[in-house]
């Protein structure tokens, strides 16, 4: 039974949340107090794993600002209940195949199921659709009745009437003929018109279907078809959120009084938990027969868990979780001075420390009790649908991704998961149809605005993006700058260049040598123009951390940028081979991708694309002496301005070659296209 779509209403900060379409893995998005939570506490009442909490409260649940309204208009019944959820799941056809096999195989109209629940108690509402008429053509077949019961009666109710007047009509056939049989006085005549008699009595089939059809009629079919064999298949609901972590340390006498008196609080959920995943009670764990063994179940939890989270937990991977029972001591906090008291230590291996699990991150808390908790309900091996609500708080973005990951190869594959999240690093840019948009426009509303028409007021469950205000999308947004960031210049082989004018001498390059059947740039390395040498440092240090990412550097050398590139690799950010400038390949002391061409070449290119901004063609000897021809190009300019105030722009000429490398192609030097050859083969060298 796979949960579809949602439909939430009158609840708290939501008047209608519109009818959403949910997924194996749906992200609720938006601002803060926009309603996610709203939304997943109404779906949570549900079905909630702990019974006690499916009821809705008018008092607190409903929209406060109509709360009176409402419940006069309850008391005058100029209304019925609202329902704050209805939900739609679809059925499996393993789940309905018992129910089509004892009433036909179309029985159900269509496999799609409605619940609800509504204020004023809390029954849950069923609206399964079947087809009666199947049901009753079914069932006369089975109890080897005439066609003409099923083909003239398309309801149960018919059914059962007609069943009910022909049993009467036989009993009064029986019991003419009963008594016809009787006025007979020969003996053998009378023994055979009995014998006729008793055949008119009605079938055993026709009494069994007779005394089925009632209870049937009461409940209603689908209603049957739903407590004899789909609630079964009903999943749980599992709500958590930080009310949930367990604080670390518990006093087992306070712990099973708040449990015997249906107290306990939601910290002490994921503790109860993992004391029954170490299959263990409250009893054991207060008069203790033997501590060691209660320690080695709980340590045998405890490692479970432990196991489970460092799959994913990419933090610290130095840490492990043991659990103490200890009695109380003057010294111990208040509450667990007496009796029998149960302790979470951390022990972190890497500083030699122990700590009170409850004053570990509460990043690792949270995923630790979630785990407790979550561990003790999968066991039973029960339908769940996971509520996360916004369970990447309190982790680095780094441990968000890796919860997207956990969510995506250990809950997906068993659960649907629904959780909420404002931050970019909890969407996978991978599967943007999950994202669902929360807003609420009552926040939006600014001094002087009027009051919002009733079904555009509240909070609001969006699919259509183009419906959201830039708030909402922003988590969308981020992203999706850091996904295009990671894979738009980012590669498996990365060639970290400073600039567009270096990428368009490459692959204009590679190209003419390749025609030429030489060496240019492999293919399956990816440009990344990071606009300067000082930001190459920057960029590296970003992205290194990437597994399995391989970066090189081809980029200018100038004497104030030496001890910036050589930190590259004194600093361990990449090994020596994997810094290399072009000046490794002009053997001059200073270089730019510019120096990798003859200087004559290069004069041409620019005379050509600055023809109608220079006073006279420029000349090797009328430029002063520097390692660099743009240095040399730069101090010209200076004297010798182009008109109309233009400015001298290296990548116009890159721009010009690129446009006419075919014609050029001819006037490049041997020496050039050896040097452009040599670093793209030491490159290549390095994949």
């Amino acid at each position: 039974m796979k949960l579809t779509k949602v439909h939430v209403r009158e609840f708290k900060s939501i008047r209608d949340s519109n009818e959403f379409e949910i997924g194996n893995v749906t992200s609720l998005v938006g601002k803060n107090e926009a309603g996610k939570t709203a939304i997943l506490q109404a779906l949570y009442r549900l079905n909630p794993i702990v019974p006690e909490h499916a009821k809705f409260d008018v008092t607190e649940d409903y929209p406060r600002a109509e709360v009176e309204e409402y419940q006069v208009a309850i008391e005058q019944k100029k209304r019925s209940h609202a329902s704050p959820i209805t939900a739609f799941f679809t059925l499996e056809r393993e789940e309905m195949a018992p129910a089509e096999q004892e009433f036909g195989k179309n029985v159900f109209s269509t496999n799609l199921i409605e619940l609800s629940r509504s204020y004023g108690g809390d029954s849950l509402y069923v609206l399964v659709n079947v087809d009666e008429q199947i049901a009753v053509k079914t069932l006369v077949e089975k109890a080897g009745l005439p066609t003409d019961s099923a083909n003239n009666q398309p309801t149960l109710k018919a059914l059962l009437a007609l069943l009910e007047q022909r049993a009467k009509e036989q009993l009064a056939q029986q019991t003419a003929a009963q008594n016809s049989a009787n006025a007979i006085t020969d003996p053998q005549a009378k023994a055979k018109a009995l014998d006729e008699a008793n055949k008119l009595v009605e079938s055993q089939a026709a009494k069994q279907l007779r005394a089925k059809l009632p209870p049937l009629i009461e409940s209603g079919l689908g209603l049957h078809l739903w407590r004899t064999y789909l609630s079964k298949s009903f999943p749980k609901f599992l709500y958590f959120d930080e009310y949930y972590q367990m604080e670390g340390q518990a006093n087992i006498q306070r712990l099973k009084i708040r449990q015997a008196n249906n107290q306990v609080l939601d910290s002490d959920r994921p503790l109860l938990g993992l004391i029954d995943l170490a299959r263990l009670n409250l009893d054991q764990l207060m008069s203790p027969q033997n501590t060691q063994a209660l320690i080695n179940k709980l340590e045998g939890a405890s490692n479970y868990l432990s196991k489970q989270i460092f799959k994913y937990w990419s933090q610290n991977q130095h840490i492990s979780v043991k659990f103490d029972i200890r009695p109380g001591l003057p010294g111990d906090p208040e509450n667990m001075r007496d009796g029998m008291n149960l302790w979470g230590f951390v022990f972190d291996s890497a500083h030699e420390v122990t700590i009170r699990l409850g004053t570990r991150s509460r990043g690792f808390i949270w995923f630790f009790s979630f785990l407790a908790w979550f561990s003790q309900h999968r066991k039973s091996q029960q339908p769940l649908i996971l509520l996360l609500d916004e369970p990447g708080l309190f982790l680095h973005a780094s441990a968000q991704g890796d919860l997207l990951k956990y969510i995506e190869q250990e809950l997906k594959p068993h659960h649907q998961v629904i959780y909420t999240t404002h931050s970019p690093f909890m969407i996978d840019p991978r599967h943007w149809e999950r994202a669902r948009i929360v807003r609420d426009r009552n926040m939006e509303i600014q001094d002087g605005d009027g009051p919002l028409p009733p079904d555009q007021a509240g909070t609001k469950v969006l699919s259509d993006i183009l419906e959201a205000d830039e708030g909402s999308l922003f988590p969308l947004q981020g992203a999706l700058a850091y996904d295009i960031t990671q894979t738009l210049f980012i590669g498996t082989n990365t060639l970290i260049v400073e600039g567009v004018s270096d990428m368009i001498y490459i692959d204009t390059v590679t190209l003419l040598l390749e025609r030429a059947s030489r060496t240019g740039l492999n293919t399956k390395w990816t440009l990344s123009p990071v606009g300067g040498s000082d930001k190459v440092s920057t960029f590296v240090a970003l992205f290194r951390s990437q597994k399995g990412l391989n970066i090189v550097t081809l980029i200018d050398l100038q004497k104030k940028d030496e001890q910036k590139i050589e930190n590259l690799f004194k600093k361990k950010l990449l090994q020596k081979r994997q810094v290399l400038t072009f000046a490794n390949f002009t053997k001059t002391v200073e270089a730019d991708v510019e120096d990798m061409f003859d200087v004559p070449f290069y004069i041409e290119l620019v005379n050509s694309e600055y023809k109608t901004e220079l006073s006279k063609p420029i000349t090797e000897s009328d430029l002063p002496q520097h390692p660099r021809v743009l240095v040399r190009l730069e101090k010209y300019f200076e004297g010798n301005p182009l008109k109309a105030g233009a400015q001298f722009n290296h990548y116009r000429p890159a721009r010009f070659f690129a446009e006419h490398a075919d014609d050029l192609a001819v006037k490049l030097s041997p020496n050039t296209l050896q040097r452009f050859e040599d670093a793209f083969k030491t490159i290549n060298g390095l994949l």
